[in-house]
């Protein structure tokens, strides 16, 4: 059984490896113009996002996070930081999971930080896990349908977009996100 499991981390890294060739900015400068791009193409289709923006103290954008499973599975892209329209350091994405899940993708998310609390918490802490610490919503189209700019109650707001390949399952729960230095 422990083979077992080694076998199936070393194809998931190997995977993941693989098929991330984009998902690693070659340089800051690479990473700051996708996540430029990134934010842009989500306020433009998603009207929500677009609101939701305007009022948000911080934004979190990974524009390209790759994700790979077998019963064993991860995640990991890297994005940026921006308040007050500047960038404000550079993070990384990483999920471990386990459970039944078979395939791989790529997506992209942006988590809009709407109180102070929110955005001291990822600065003052050496990793935010999402589920922990300030309030995270997922927003997907029915959380969407009830929500307006002017009915935002809690810390984050997160949209994921531009899914590519094929796995069943998406979520950024038990996310972690960790700074980083300039890649």
């Amino acid at each position: 059984m422990k083979t077992l499991r080694i076998i199936m981390l070393a194809l998931i890294v190997g995977t993941l490896a693989t098929l991330s060739g984009g998902a690693f900015a070659a340089t800051a400068e690479d990473l700051d113009k996708d996540s430029t791009q990134a934010l842009a193409m989500l306020t433009k289709t998603n009207p929500l996002a677009a609101d939701i923006s305007k009022k948000a103290k911080a934004v979190l954008i990974f524009p390209n996070i790759v994700k790979a499973g077998l019963i064993f599975g991860g995640a990991y892209g890297e994005g940026v930081l921006r308040q007050d329209g500047k960038n404000d350091g550079y993070y990384n994405s990483v999920t471990a999971s386990f459970g039944w899940q078979a395939g791989a993708q790529s997506y992209g998310y942006v988590v809009f930080l709407m109180s102070d609390k929110a955005v001291k918490y990822i600065h003052e802490t050496h990793g935010w896990e999402i589920g922990v610490g300030p309030t995270v919503v997922m927003v997907n189209e029915g959380v969407a349908k009830n929500l307006s700019s002017s009915t935002l109650k809690d810390d984050a707001y997160a949209f994921i977009f531009d899914q590519q390949g094929l796995m069943a399952s998406l979520s950024i729960e038990g996310t972690k996100i960790s700074k980083i230095k300039n890649p």
